[in-house]
């Protein structure tokens, strides 16, 4: 979805294409259904079994069986606003440049809203137990911390501006003034850094920079948790993902009762020469790319710069501090658990977020 709604934005910027009001509401919501998705998979089944030390779900489960249940449920729900829109919940396919390629009927709109009022009560729920988790009290002092921000008022979602906690607040046509991106010889995939640094593009980031932009209702249930928010504690990031699930469920549900059948589901579309910038907010931070075009509206050039990645060298300063608080005279396999559960706390992409450490200790 990231990839997807980033690149169609950039691609209809390219091509000088206005969709309607209707195209913005609806791909909002279909972003939203993702957060739902990859957030309630990400707490429940990898997150909330580290904090509470099981090797798994599966092994949570047995202790805590409403809970998984629950999670699992509201997850189901993302995925069902996913396929309304794309056919199917992985890889949903009914975004097309200039709008979608059908729109959803108001009977399948309507049949949304007793699940999606029912799912708020269970998303408040979630925020009240998460809160409660044993958060590791380790903070990073001075920590860059990165997100997307909508001037118009409202959280961001796919927007054209980018904010950090030091001040800056620039387009997203400005990125590589500030942001750089490189290789190194530890990795395949590019590090990011901003002034020589380490920075956080994630669910908390964002929640910190427009904690403001959510709705009073939202702020209050995120202030009921005990924990203050502007948050440098990574590991508050289960938290964050929660209230914006809360979030997410409230403003999918507006939109489904204020829905109306539109006369078309797209616009027209005219192919020609150029180039743009294109951001969103993927459940696990900024997803940023830039493209070009020829005059027959094929790509000559592309570049994808995705939130997993850009928190990389974020990652491996947290591996350092985290590990050197938690104790590094600790057993090697309690010290690849922890590492393990360091690096899943970011929600990387599943095949990394699963065990799959493979740690090499050196005593003296």
């Amino acid at each position: 979805m990231a990839y997807q709604m980033s690149v169609v934005t950039l691609m209809e910027k390219a091509f000088e294409v206005e969709v309607t009001p209707w195209i913005h509401r609806m791909r909002r919501m279909m972003y939203l259904g993702e957060w739902m998705e990859s957030h309630y998979l990400h707490t429940h089944i990898l997150a909330a079994p580290d904090f509470l030390q099981y090797r798994s779900a599966i092994e949570m489960a047995k202790d805590f069986p409403d809970e998984v249940k629950r999670g699992v449920r509201l997850q189901h729900l993302g995925n069902d606003i996913l396929t309304l829109f794309g056919g199917r919940s992985v890889h949903p396919g009914g975004v097309k440049v200039g709008g979608f390629y059908r729109a959803p009927t108001h009977k399948e709109i309507k049949s949304l809203i007793p699940r999606l009022k029912e799912a708020k009560k269970d998303a408040r729920d979630v925020v009240n137990w998460f809160a409660g988790l044993p958060f590791p009290e380790v903070e990073f002092e001075d920590l860059t911390q990165v997100a997307l921000t909508d001037p118009d008022g409202r959280y961001p979602v796919i927007a054209d501006y980018v904010i950090t906690n030091k001040g800056l607040q620039i387009p997203i046509e400005q990125w590589d003034q500030y942001f750089d991106e490189f290789h190194v010889p530890q990795s395949t995939a590019l590090h990011s850094t901003k002034d020589g640094k380490p920075y956080l593009t994630s669910p908390l980031s964002r929640l910190n920079l427009n904690f403001d932009k959510l709705p009073l209702e939202v702020q209050a249930l995120a202030n009921s948790t005990g924990v203050n928010f502007p948050s440098n504690n990574i590991f508050h990031s289960i938290l964050a993902r929660g209230i914006e699930c809360y979030y997410a469920i409230g403003e999918i549900l507006n939109i489904c009762e204020n829905y109306q059948y539109p006369e078309r589901s797209y616009v027209d579309v005219a192919f020609k020469a150029g180039k743009a910038w294109g951001a969103s907010e993927a459940p696990r931070g900024i997803q940023i790319d830039y493209f070009e075009f020829d005059d027959k509206g094929r790509a000559t050039k592309i570049r994808i710069t995705p939130p997993t990645a850009q928190n990389l060298a974020c990652m491996e300063a947290d591996l350092r501090q985290s590990l050197t608080k938690f104790g590094l005279d600790q057993s090697d396999d309690a010290l690849r658990l922890h590492a393990e559960m360091v690096i899943r706390n970011y929600d990387p992409c599943i095949s990394c977020s699963a065990h799959f450490l493979t740690l090499n200790v050196t005593r003296k």
